[in-house]
């Protein structure tokens, strides 16, 4: 395999080693599936979604027992902030998937959140897949 590739154990495939890439790669093989117990089988990368007339893909998406989504995860190279903006493009995807946990990441900096009502609020720790369930 080329150096400036990278496996990608969700879509099966080689890909192209960018820096979100490699954040992408590290998120779901370290945080979750060795930190948070998430099965290899409950995750997809690069998932297309659809909101009226506009195509999108989730960088990661999470899933529960019967394959309904479970967690959104935006993923962004290191140099960028995590601000408000990462913030309501995970949101946008919410809208189309309607999830419970919502995680943001550049590989320097990560945070979750869970759904509280009709909003969102910060959680201190990363929960196990089968807390999340």
């Amino acid at each position: 395999m080329q150096t400036d590739m990278l496996w990608d154990p969700l879509r099966r495939k080689s890909v192209k080693a960018t820096p979100e890439e490699e954040v992408r790669q590290w998120f779901i093989s370290a945080v979750l599936h060795q930190g948070m117990k998430v099965p290899e089988h409950m995750m997809g990368s690069e998932v297309p979604l659809k909101q009226g007339q506009k195509d999108f893909r989730a960088d990661i998406v999470v899933y529960d027992r019967s394959a309904a989504p479970l967690m959104i995860v935006e993923c962004k190279r290191p140099d960028v902030a995590l601000d408000q903006e990462v913030i309501d493009q995970a949101i946008r995807y919410n809208n189309v998937l309607n999830v419970k946990y919502i995680a943001i990441t550049n590989g320097a900096k990560t945070f979750m959140f869970r759904r509280d009502g009709e909003g969102f609020v910060y959680m201190e720790r990363a929960p196990l897949w089968e807390e999340m369930l």
